[in-house]
């Protein structure tokens, strides 16, 4: 089954399959209007069942895609796309100052042993046309398990300032809206997944687990027109707060400026490590740690 695994690099994309079926559709090269801050995002998303498992540019957020990385606040900017949260004025304002994420090179992209890797350089580049940031992102697909109908995606970004004035990350809740501290790795859930199951360790779980510290999380969604659930188990820093909606949307975002800023000055290089586990079926808490337990990260 390994073997199965195959890479289609088409201009400004990347197509991960398994016996036909497209896993990852990695569009590095975009077309977005600036005012959804243009960056590299993951759409569709699917099962090895085939089921979609993302969406892209919802009716309530048309800069949501799949999966992505993002940055809400910064230093002023807005990488996220759309509006932005000013406390003074009461709510999201659509400012000139959307960025962009542009995809600059591969450094590799091979696929053997039953496991894609993916390298890639980017630039930050705010809304002026100044570098912030250069990015060295790594994604990886592999753990192919038929058996357990499972698979697992790697998300690896380093990130190095390269402003001139040390770069200040926050989000919203940090500008002065209460628990909505989304910034970083942001995932979207389809529609029908909207009052999905959310599941985090021992009795944690539901929107409860916003703004909290947890070593995983996980959603359970089901589908339209399939007698189908599926379920994304999240891991990432150990410092991260989890930013998570059901009732309203699917989303989960393991936040790296929930609560609090953080800089990155001129030079500075710091590393943040993901991973999203896509499985076929309603897993639950036993059935996640099992998991976890047996694919220590």
């Amino acid at each position: 089954m390994n073997d199965r695994l195959q890479v289609t690099h088409a201009p400004d994309e990347v197509v991960v399959s398994v016996d036909g079926t497209d896993l990852v559709r990695y569009v590095y090269r975009p077309e977005t209007a600036p005012a959804e801050s243009p960056k590299p995002y993951i759409h569709p998303l699917r099962t090895l069942a085939g089921d979609v498992v993302s969406v892209y540019r919802p009716h309530d957020h048309r800069w949501h895609r799949g999966l992505q990385m993002t940055a809400s606040h910064l230093s002023g900017e807005n990488f996220w796309g759309g509006g932005t949260y000013v406390h003074r004025e009461g709510g999201y304002v659509q400012l000139d100052n959307n960025g962009s994420v542009l995809h600059e090179s591969f450094d590799r992209l091979d696929a053997a042993g039953g496991r894609l890797d993916l390298v890639e350089r980017l630039a930050w580049i705010s809304s002026g046309g100044e570098r912030w940031l250069d990015e060295l992102r790594e994604i990886t697909v592999h753990r192919v398990d038929p058996a357990a109908g499972s698979w697992e995606l790697g998300w690896t970004t380093t990130l190095t300032g390269r402003r001139g004035e040390p770069l200040r990350f926050g989000s919203p809740t940090t500008h002065g809206r209460p628990m909505a501290g989304y910034s970083g790795l942001f995932w979207r859930g389809p529609r029908s997944f909207t009052g999905g199951q959310v599941l985090g360790p021992g009795d944690r779980g539901g929107e409860a687990m916003m703004g909290t510290r947890a070593a995983w999380l996980a959603f359970v969604g089901l589908h339209d027109e399939v007698d189908r659930a599926s379920t994304l188990v999240f891991t990432g820093p150990a410092d991260h707060h989890w930013f998570v909606r059901s009732g309203e949307f699917a989303a989960v975002n393991p936040s790296w400026a929930f609560h609090r800023e953080f800089e990155l000055a001129p030079g500075e290089t710091r590393t943040w490590r993901y991973r999203v586990v896509v499985a076929t079926g309603a897993w639950d808490r036993d059935a996640v740690e099992g998991y976890l337990k047996e694919h220590p990260w």
